[in-house]
């Protein structure tokens, strides 16, 4: 008798549709210790769970998210227990947020303290990117200290007063992180056009939520990518394109991977599913929707579909950072450059990518479990232990209901905002169950993890 028949797991997953970035398969999964221990047929386990007209899933990976994140005189809504409680019950079970240290306080130190302020709290599994603000010889040479201890991925702007990088700096941030193994960040805008046009608005005293994206227009971004993209190929380096928002800098990074850069571009919901017209709603309204990048045109949305369809946008993240309409966006009532820029989405990702992106057949099942599992556990070294269903990877697990009818509002979600800018969108399919380390921590929408569940991870180098 096959012994893996014979053995008693923990838990046994059965009757499901296995979906991974390769395959698709009827198998069972056997798990012992948090671990998935065998795949196969017949299982037996002490539990016993029955995943039949169910897709089963690697736990989601959210690349890119804000929590606990100071911003002015606020920060975002979501700690870091409920973000992650969030991102649990809508099927994500590792979160990549930031560490942006503070005036005086050395990489390893603010590394440290940002991960000591989430451990306590976390309900999922969660890793750390770094914020590089300038290219002083101390924080250059603190890099490679950084990658050997796990943190691999380095964050850097060529916007915003105080994060800003002139090219020059930006080029030797990639040059130290090249030769430390890691890879970079960008957040990719042209920081003297927005200056300027902020400027002519300000003037003009145009100061209505829809000047935030006229003060950020799609050249700003097309041509800040293109820009930060010579300048990895000319370095060699690494380089991650957060938050891809317009059809210039999806061609750029395309164009870019055809000569043989080595770039990764994200793009995230919002800019899939939302444009540029939400800043011009009704009265104030229209402040929930202030991001940064912008939100954009329907031709910039069905482009970053095509991009993403044909793999030349690799990942989805979220760049969830929530702030209340009530109490934060209002704060720039009269100004639209004081609106906290940022929209909650960690809990509705994975549906949404499934509603409009493999129900429609823009996405296959493969490449809907790529973009928001695989791939980004292989960019930031976590693969095969997230993102993947192997022998002795981690038994994170979702059980996704294809057929599940949803309607999505703020009150059904576990975000701790007062809106969600998917309000009243109807959806096909939603996880059901979220397992993490093979301990089912959400079931139909209620949470029944614990703060501290989830771990730091360390990570290689990635791919």
């Amino acid at each position: 008798m096959d012994k893996r028949r014979s053995e008693q797991f923990d838990l046994v997953i059965s009757g499901g549709r296995l979906v991974t970035a390769e395959s698709v398969s009827n198998t069972d999964i056997g798990i012992n210790d948090g671990k998935i221990s065998a795949l196969g047929k017949n299982l037996s386990g002490r539990k016993q769970v029955d995943a039949s007209g169910l897709l089963v899933l690697p736990g989601a990976i959210d690349p890119h998210v804000h929590l606990e994140m100071p911003v002015g005189i606020t920060r975002s809504s979501d700690n870091w227990f409920t973000g992650t409680r969030a991102a649990a019950c809508g099927g994500t079970t590792t979160v990549i947020d930031f560490v942006e240290p503070a005036n005086g306080q050395t990489l390893v130190q603010a590394l440290n303290a940002r991960r000591k302020l989430a451990e306590s709290q976390v309900a999922v599994d969660f890793s750390l990117h770094m914020t590089l603000v300038n290219d002083d010889p101390k924080t250059l040479s603190s890099i490679s200290n950084l990658v050997a201890d796990g943190c691999t991925s380095f964050k850097t702007y060529l916007t915003y007063d105080g994060f800003r990088l002139s090219d020059k700096e930006f080029l030797k941030v990639l040059c130290s992180v090249k030769e430390a193994g890691g890879i970079t960040l960008v957040h990719a805008e042209n920081d003297a056009i927005i200056a300027h046009l902020k400027e002519q608005f300000r003037h003009a005293r145009k100061t209505s939520p829809r000047y935030h994206a006229l003060s950020r227009p799609a050249i700003a971004e097309g041509e800040a990518i293109t820009r930060s993209l010579a300048m990895a190929e000319v370095t060699d380096a690494r380089l991650y394109v957060v938050h891809v928002s317009t059809a210039q800098g999806a061609d750029a990074i395309r164009s870019a991977r055809q000569r043989g850069v080595n770039v990764i571009g994200e793009t995230c919901p919002h800019y899939l599913l939302l444009t540029a017209a939400e800043l011009s709603r009704p009265g104030f309204t229209g402040a929930k929707f202030v991001c940064s990048p912008p939100l954009r045109s329907i031709e910039d949305s069905d482009h970053l579909w095509q991009a993403l369809t044909k793999g030349d946008l690799q990942t989805v993240g979220t760049d969830h950072c929530p702030f209340n309409y009530k109490g934060q966006k209002d704060l720039g009532r009269h100004d639209y450059e004081k609106i906290p820029g940022g929209l909650p989405g960690i809990e509705s990702r994975l549906a949404l990518l499934y509603h409009f992106g493999v129900v429609p057949g823009r996405l296959s099942l493969n490449r809907w479990v790529e973009a928001c599992c695989a791939k980004p556990a292989r960019v930031f070294g976590l693969y095969p232990r997230k993102g993947s269903l192997e022998i002795g990877t981690d038994a994170d697990i979702v059980l996704f209901d294809p057929h599940k009818q949803v309607t999505l509002s703020h009150r059904i979600l576990h975000e701790q905002v007062d809106y969600t800018p998917y309000e009243g969108t109807n959806l096909t399919g939603f996880p059901i169950k979220t397992f993490l380390h093979g301990k089912l921590v959400a079931d139909r929408g209620e949470f029944l993890g614990s703060p501290g569940d989830g771990n730091y991870l360390a990570r290689t180098c990635g791919e």
